[in-house]
Order: structure tokens, then C-alpha cells, then sequence
């Protein structure tokens, strides 16, 4: 069942874009954004214009939940698209490694492609992961700015010596 074409060309004419279309336990997540942040209004919209073409065209077997949703400030990157859209963002992955035990990894997202995710992690360096070989992976959302260096540091110092003639 392709949901994501429909979702897609409806949620455009409301200048939204779709990020994610998800049936996972009785529940239809559809996961949506826009330019600047979106906002409740316009997140009842959605879910109203969405709901009405699900409930013209049937395509979901069974009795489900349709949940209407933006992705927050830490989105889940489970697609290759979203893994290319944070590109240069934090992340953090949790890597299955076979017989190992599963390694968590959190750095700068460096490249994506439609095979892996490329993350530059301060302690185990630039590693490539296979999307099949991760089991999570999400941005993580970094509070406050960095603070501003203090005006003493880094200038050289210089006194003045009081020297009369």
C-alpha cells in the first residue's frame, strides 16, 4: 500500500511536507513539516485533510489510529532521505555489530547515502554504518549555544609601566 504519494501531493497543497509514513501496531503515524516549524493549526489541518482521503479511499485494512505529527526536536532517521536531510547535524546511532555487543556512536553526521550514514564521533573517528546494520538512529538537539569565549582570553596580555622622565 503506497500511502506516501497521496499523503505527499495532499499535504503540498497545504505547503507541508511529508517526512515519514509509518503502520506499526494498529497506528498510522504520519509524520510531517515545514519551513520554519510547523504549528498546531496547521498540524490539525493535516491530520483533518488526511483523515477525510482515508476515510474516502479505504486503504488501510483493520481498525487503526491515524496520529498526525512533526518529528520534534530529535527526529527519528530511519529513511536514507532523512539521514541526507541532517547532514551536518548531531546524531547518535546505536550500531549492531554482529557478535559484538551493539555500539553507540554520536558525533557529526558527515555523509549519507542511499546505503549508509557516515559519523564522525570524537572517540572512534569517521565510521560508515550500514542502514541495516543500525538499529537506531535520531538527531540529537543541543541546548544553548556554545558559550562566548571571555574578553581576556586570548589577547595578549600588556602592562603598562608607569616610567617618567
Amino acid at each position: 500500500m503506497d500511502l506516501e504519494t497521496p499523503f505527499r501531493t495532499l499535504l503540498a497543497e497545504m505547503n507541508v511536507d511529508l517526512y515519514d509514513v509509518e503502520v506499526t501496531n494498529g497506528a498510522l503515524n504520519v509524520t510531517v513539516t515545514q519551513e520554519g516549524g510547523i504549528d498546531l493549526d496547521t498540524l490539525t489541518a493535516a491530520n483533518h485533510a488526511l483523515s477525510a482521503w482515508l476515510d474516502e479511499h479505504d486503504p488501510v485494512s483493520g481498525r487503526y489510529t491515524l496520529d498526525v505529527s512533526s518529528p520534534g526536536l530529535e527526529r527519528r532517521l530511519r529513511l536514507p532521505r532523512h539521514f541526507q536531510s541532517a547532514v551536518g547535524e548531531t546524531v547518535t546511532f546505536r550500531e549492531l555489530r554482529g557478535n559484538e555487543p551493539t555500539r553507540r556512536l554520536e558525533g557529526r553526521l558527515v555523509a549519507a547515502d542511499e546505503n549508509g550514514a557516515t559519523i564522525d564521533d570524537p572517540e572512534a573517528g569517521q565510521v560508515t554504518v550500514t542502514y541495516e546494520n543500525l538499529e537506531r538512529a535520531r538527531t540529537v538537539f543541543v541546548w544553548g549555544a556554545a558559550p562566548k569565549p571571555s574578553p581576556s582570553k586570548g589577547r595578549p596580555t600588556t602592562s603598562k609601566a608607569s616610567g617618567r622622565k
